[in-house]
């Protein structure tokens, strides 16, 4: 499951796509969180970790983090399969790639 929008992760999907699976750092390293600390690393879909970049969310009033709360539209609310499907697949990059 992300850690971030609590939706399940699916491994078969390889970057760059914007479901595959990624670490994010709970506590950003930017805001003091431990780069390595497993406690401080969680499971998460790339577009979320790129979403909430350096962001602390669900940020009590003592400062320290708790419980993940966002009202964030974030891109998993798109079907990503179904708009590959209908898309005709990915296009191909300019420049021929």
């Amino acid at each position: 499951m992300c850690g971030i929008c609590g939706k399940p992760v699916d491994f078969t999907y390889k970057y760059p796509h914007p479901l595959s699976p990624c670490i994010d750092h709970i506590i950003p390293v930017a805001k003091g969180g431990h780069p390595s600390d497993i406690d401080n690393l969680q499971l998460a879909h790339w577009c979320c970790n790129r979403q909430k970049s350096d962001k602390l969310l669900g940020q009590k009033q003592s400062g320290s983090v708790g419980e993940v709360i966002s009202d964030r539209v974030l891109p998993q609310s798109c079907d990503w399969a179904a708009y590959r499907s209908k898309q005709g697949g990915i296009p191909p990059s300019p420049g021929g790639g």
